[in-house]
């Protein structure tokens, strides 16, 4: 009976909270749910734009709760803290005794803005991360030293995110709130490294010689230092490399390496000879490194050795045998036309497309093989056929070349793929077989519809260039019609004004040509006499406009006559007449004065 009544004398109400609750912080025993409510959310408005300052380390962040949205829930709150006091009688009694004597302490649950929390931390993160810094080997001079590491430092966001939002809900505003971290070890101490920093020491003791044959190198002790990559971010092993060791291998290797020579094709007549190919030497940097380190860090001797390894050609005698390069398929010769600028040109295009080598099935194409025309390689400006008419360009004269290789494929009998002729007939073109480049748009190429390879070679003398392609294969017959060229219209007239010349007036300058076309024939014959290719190649050439001068300049107006008068003297006195026994002669009229045109 007395446990009894000693419940239900602590029994209170039911509708009041226990006392020894709080919430947040704040006592809310014995008010009712709607009172300790009210009081929590005046506590909250009051404090919610204070700061609370939270710090990591020396760094300090004062946060409100109104900049994160953070928000405490205290209906749940209170809801969880009327269960502490609640049951029947005096068993509610016995519970509310002991929230009085150890009390209760209700944290609410909260929300805050999640965008606006991580924006926060990861501004924070930004000043208070700090990465580890490895222990490393450095040099200053010819003095090794060892740099221990640092530890980093970075903000344990995940639990910094949760401290944060806690601190916020409550109403205390006054100490600061530290935020926890995590420690970002070295994995790289001072000493592991403390072996590299002996080696490094003792590569620099003194010179290292690198030897070939005969052939010496010293490197001094300066030159060793320049060349060691030491231990750092995170290695622990020593080795040779890096900037000043990549330029001093590159002008060793200038001086010892051998490069390899293709195997190549020399041409005379209708012969063909394979060059063979010549093997290289090359630097081996790897090895040669290791060879280096290895002597450089011994006390005894400190020779290395350089070690070279074979450079193969991209091919080899081998391969060009197999290419069935045997004789002459075609060739063409085209005489010197023009200033020494175009000729320079024809030349300069020759030597590019000397050496060219088209695979079967593979076709060629003059502007990829001779590339663009520039001052830059080598090209002048000379005369070029611009829009119908004569004119100066980079280049000029190029086409010439393109003609002579293109007779020379037809003579071969391959198959002719992009061709465009001139749009002006130009004479000392074999009639209808005439072709022009431009460069990238107007093209030259054929197909290599040989089972061989095909040597384009090119060559020049003092009077001519000339172009022949090389080749194998069942043999080839080529029949070819000429030409004949028919007129297809008038010249085109062309009218300039000329101010010099008066109205009326004209001068043929020029006097054109008509406009022309042809029609030229090709078949070509296989060795067993089937045809491979029958070919008919139509050309329209446009005239060359006939230039006649008009003249503008108005004509002189011509100047009015002027009219003189006769007048004959009065006699002093008696009446007019002649004197007795004399006759008057006739009056006679003077004649009007002349105005030359």
């Amino acid at each position: 009976m007395l446990i009894v009544l000693v419940g239900l004398a602590f029994a209170g109400s039911e509708t009041r909270l226990a006392a020894g609750v709080e919430v947040a912080g704040i006592e809310v025993g014995g008010l009712t749910t709607r009172e300790a409510r009210a009081l929590l959310e005046r506590r909250a408005k009051l404090v919610a734009r204070v700061p609370i300052i939270f710090t990591v380390g020396e760094e300090q962040f004062p946060i409100k709760a109104t900049s994160l949205g953070v928000e405490a829930d205290w209906r749940v709150a209170l809801e969880t803290a009327a269960r502490e006091g609640e049951g029947f009688g005096p068993v509610r009694g016995f519970k509310r005794l002991q929230t009085r004597f150890f009390g209760a302490e209700i944290s609410p649950p909260v929300q805050a803005y999640t965008d606006a929390l991580e924006y926060k931390l990861g501004r924070m993160a930004d000043e208070v991360d700090r990465d580890h810094v490895e222990a490393k080997v450095v040099r200053r001079g010819l003095s090794i030293i060892v740099v221990p590491g640092q530890t980093g430092l970075r903000l344990d966001r995940e639990a910094a995110a949760d401290a944060i939002v806690r601190a916020l809900a409550k109403f205390d505003r006054g100490a600061q709130v530290p935020l926890p971290v995590q420690v970002d070890p070295v994995e790289i101490t001072a000493a592991e490294l403390a072996p590299a920093a002996s080696q490094a020491r003792v590569a620099i003791s003194a010179p290292v010689r690198l030897t070939s044959g005969p052939t010496r190198w010293k490197l001094p002790r300066w030159r060793m230092a320049k060349l060691l990559l030491l231990p750092k971010n995170g290695t622990t092993t020593l080795e040779i490399g890096g900037k000043e060791a990549d330029a001093w291998f590159k002008r060793l290797k200038k001086a010892v390496e051998r490069p390899p020579v293709d195997a190549t094709f020399v041409v005379g007549g209708g012969d063909v000879r394979i060059v063979p190919h010549r093997q290289g030497h090359a630097v081996d940097v790897p090895a040669t490194a290791n060879a280096l380190l290895a002597a450089a860090t011994q006390p005894g001797d400190r020779t290395a050795e350089l070690v070279l390894g074979t450079a193969e050609p991209e091919r080899t005698t081998a391969d060009a045998e197999a290419m069935g390069i045997e004789r002459r398929l075609g060739i063409y010769t085209t005489l010197n036309a023009g200033t020494s600028d175009r000729i320079t040109n024809l030349r300069r295009a020759v030597e590019l497309l000397n050496g060219a080598l088209v695979r079967p099935g593979g076709t060629f194409s003059f502007n990829d093989r001779v590339g663009e025309r520039t001052i830059e390689r080598g090209f002048r400006s000379a005369p070029v056929i611009i829009r119908d008419e004569y004119d100066e360009a980079v280049g000029g004269g190029v086409s010439q070349v393109a003609t002579t290789v293109f007779n020379a494929a037809w003579e071969a009998g391959v198959k002719i793929v992009e061709r465009n002729p001139h749009s002006l007939y130009i004479s000392r073109y074999q009639l209808g077989r005439d072709a022009t480049v431009n460069y990238p748009d107007l093209d030259l190429r054929f197909l290599n519809d040989t089972p061989n390879w095909i040597f384009v070679a090119g060559s020049w003398d003092a009077d001519s260039i000339t172009i022949s392609l090389y080749g194998g294969g069942p043999e080839r017959r080529v029949e070819s019609s000429p030409g004949t060229m028919r007129v297809t219209g008038p010249a085109r007239v062309r009218r300039v004004p000329d101010p010099t010349l008066e109205r009326g007036t004209t001068i043929v300058e020029e006097e054109g040509s008509p406009s022309s076309a042809t029609t030229v024939e090709r078949t070509v014959y296989a060795a067993d006499g089937s045809v491979l290719h029958d070919e008919t190649w139509n050309t329209s050439y446009r005239g060359e406009y006939r230039v006649i001068r008009v003249g503008t300049k108005p004509k002189p107006k011509p100047k009015p006559t002027q009219k003189a008068e006769s007048k004959q003297p009065k006699p002093a006195d008696g009446p007019a007449g002649p004197p007795p026994g004399e006759t008057q002669p006739p009056a006679t009229t003077q004649p009007p004065a002349t105005t030359q045109p």
